[in-house]
Parts: C-alpha cells; structure tokens; sequence
C-alpha cells in the first residue's frame, strides 16, 4: 500500500497508522534523508526476519537502526564523551555511527564484535514515526542487495510493494547513502564514504 504523508507537516493520523503496522510486527518503506529505507521494530524478530528475505540479504550482515536523539542512542549503544560531541554536531544528518552496543540491542542486529550501526536522518516523517513508536526502527535501503538504492516511492511500491505492509510516499529522494563512521575507542574510522562529508576523519 502507497500512503502519502507531507514531508513537511506529517499527518498525525498517517504517523499512527504506520505504528500501528510496525507495533504489528510489519515492514514499511519510508524516506531518510538520503534515500527511502525498509524498516520494523527492532524489537520484531519476524519483521527483521522478513526484511532479509525481501532484500536477500547475506545474514551474515546486520542492520542499523534509526533513533529520535542522541539520548536515545545512549539506551542502545555505549556512547562517550567524545561520541556524545561528535554526534550532537553532526546529527540530525546523513551519517551511521557505528558503536559497542549494549544489552537492550536484539542479537540480530549485532556483528560478532558486538557492535550496532546507528541513525538519526534528517528527515521529519521517518522521526515522527519512530518517536510515536517509543523505540527504534531498522535501517536499511529500499533495494535488492547489491542493487542501486531507490529514490522514488513508486519505483519501490512496482518493485517491491507485494513483499511489504506499506510503502510511505514522501517525495522523490536520491539514490545516495549515509556515510559510515566508527567512533569506537574515540578514533573515528570511516567504513563508507556516502553523503555525509567526512573531511573530519581525515
């Protein structure tokens, strides 16, 4: 299903019904402030078990997950002084911040070092969504695995929209991703150069 919410403004109503299919335990597409991205609950074992057959994706991989704020993050991950600055100069924007998870993050978003690949985008619908949820969302793009990501909604709902619970139509975006970041340890190391401008690392 294609549900158009104001990029802008978004429709009380509309945020509610995509919670309601994400306290479910269903998929949704939604817009970041990169490109559009598959998400469920984290707390969804069925619903993140879905996005991986929707993607084929290589289980071996594990997803990011997107929070309201940077005290949010602070119940998920282990977050230091240093990430703390950082991230609060930095976010709302195009960046996952890689970090040592905590005990609350579900075992299928961990890698074997324990660590969990966190967002705050830009973006008000897909925070709006998450806050009126009260927890986090997983991140992942709107696209077959080793696939271009997608920018249109309607190229999303054509190409996937049979496997998903509802496709948020929030504007054309681009094809860009996030650039990724661990701050582990306090020495930031850049795993991926995406929109985010990491001149800072360097």
């Amino acid at each position: 299903m294609l549900l158009e919410i104001n990029p802008e403004n978004p429709q009380p109503r509309l945020i509610t019904k995509v919670v309601e299919t994400l306290k479910s335990g269903g998929v949704v597409v939604y817009p970041t402030d990169t490109t559009y991205g598959i998400g469920c609950s984290i707390f969804s074992k069925k619903g993140i078990e879905r996005i991986y057959l929707i993607k084929q994706r290589d289980r071996k991989k594990p997803f990011s997950f997107i929070c309201t704020d940077i005290s949010e993050i602070a119940r998920y991950a282990k977050v230091s002084n240093y990430a703390f600055k950082l991230m609060r100069r930095l976010l709302p924007g195009p960046y996952t911040f890689v970090l040592e998870a905590n005990s609350v993050v579900p075992d299928l978003l961990l890698t074997k070092q324990r660590t969990v690949g966190i967002r705050i985008p830009d973006n008000k619908i897909c925070l709006a969504i998450v806050k009126e949820l009260g927890h986090p969302i997983v991140t992942t793009s709107a696209n077959l695995s080793g696939e271009d990501p997608i920018g249109n909604p309607w190229q999303v709902e054509c190409d996937l929209g049979k496997l998903l619970d509802i496709v948020v139509d929030g504007g054309d975006l681009t094809a860009d991703v996030s650039s990724v970041v661990s701050i582990i340890g306090d020495v930031p190391v850049v795993l991926r150069k995406g929109v985010g401008d990491v001149s800072w690392c360097e």
